[in-house]
């Protein structure tokens, strides 16, 4: 094993004891094994899908939108140390059928979920499998790296499942303002073009003044029905609909405004949907599409897209909080009032 010098033997991390409690302690910082790589983590993102681990607990220290600097390496390893770059969350055999065809968040085999299965970002030193490593230009900065997961990945991701069904998609609506959906609509913007029209609705007056900010037509449902606004706007229906907020009433509103040959995509894991199949798909020629996550090979056109647009895409990280004020980021993430909260070490 190759290593970066002054290594110490542990680390101070974060325990998620359940109850949306955090409470702290040591662990041995842990060595690589051959094909594998130690991060030492220097920012990582907070998400939506932490949920679960921040008020059930989590026995792994969680944290699944990692950025950081190559620190040791183990045998057979390629990548430099010193490299910074960001960690693909799901780690993927890369021989089973899916993987083979560069649909590699569908592996049969799956090794890992980092954050979930495996211990993730909220440890400063974190070790991964190298080829869920992607090196990153060191003109970014690790903080603003993390964009090119589940930001820009799984929000492209979303659209180029619709692109798939839809080739001319003129209209979109987004449901739930949040990080996710925030992505959707910066990707939207930067692969469809800034002028095509991006509704995105939601109860937060924050999140939906960013997402104006951003380019969006915001609709607070608090003061208006989706329907009312978009016939305000000139609209009769959507092309493409994007829930992110898994709920099963945002899905539902989006399918019934989605134009002849509109496109339902669901990102937001959670609740259901609802169909008609003759007049909500066949009639109509709807199709309605999951999206999850995104491709390991994504990454390389993001990568370039991050660069071109940086200033713009920066703008959803709001809020940076140091490893030792997680409970505080967490408490103010779930209230709402924030775009993307990193904690930075």
């Amino acid at each position: 094993m190759t290593t970066l010098k002054n290594i110490p033997e542990s680390m101070n991390i974060p325990l998620f004891i359940g109850a949306g409690k955090i409470e702290y302690g040591q662990k041995a910082i842990p060595t690589p094994g051959p094909g594998q790589i130690l991060l030492q983590v220097k920012a990582n993102a907070l998400c939506g899908s932490d949920r679960t681990q921040f008020y059930d607990g989590s026995e792994t220290t969680p944290g699944h939108e990692a950025s950081g600097i190559v620190a040791a390496v183990g045998e057979g390893v390629q990548i430099t140390i010193g490299t910074p770059g960001v960690v693909f969350l799901m780690d993927f055999c890369g021989e089973c059928r899916s993987c083979k065809k560069g649909f590699t968040n569908q592996c049969f085999n799956k090794r890992a979920d980092y954050g979930f299965t495996h211990d993730g970002g909220y440890t400063p030193y974190i070790v991964v499998n190298e080829n869920v490593f992607y090196p990153t230009d060191p003109s970014i900065p690790l903080s603003e790296a993390t964009i090119i997961l589940d930001i820009m990945g799984t929000g492209g991701h979303s659209i180029k499942r619709a692109q798939l069904v839809h080739k001319d998609i003129s209209s979109i609506l987004i449901a739930g303002a949040g990080p996710i959906g925030l992505g959707v609509l910066a990707m939207a913007k930067i692969l469809l073009g800034k002028e095509i029209p991006v509704f995105i609705m939601d109860f937060v007056q924050y999140r939906l003044d960013l997402a104006e900010q951003m380019g969006a037509i915001p609709i607070h449902l608090g003061n208006k029905s989706l329907v009312e606004s978009i016939q305000a706007a000139g609209f009769t229906g959507i092309d493409v609909a994007i829930d992110t907020s898994g709920k099963t009433s945002a899905r539902q509103s989006s399918l019934d405004i989605l134009n002849q040959r509109g496109v339902l995509i669901c990102v937001g894991h959670g609740e259901e949907l609802h169909l008609k199949v003759s007049s909500d798909l066949i009639a109509t020629e709807r199709s309605v599409l999951g999206s999850e996550y995104f491709q390991y090979h994504e990454l390389a056109e993001n990568h370039e897209l991050l660069k071109q647009h940086l200033p713009y895409l920066s703008q959803i990280i709001t809020h940076r909080f140091g490893l030792d004020q997680i409970q505080e980021a967490y408490e103010l993430f779930f209230q709402g009032d924030t775009g993307k909260v990193i904690i930075e070490q």
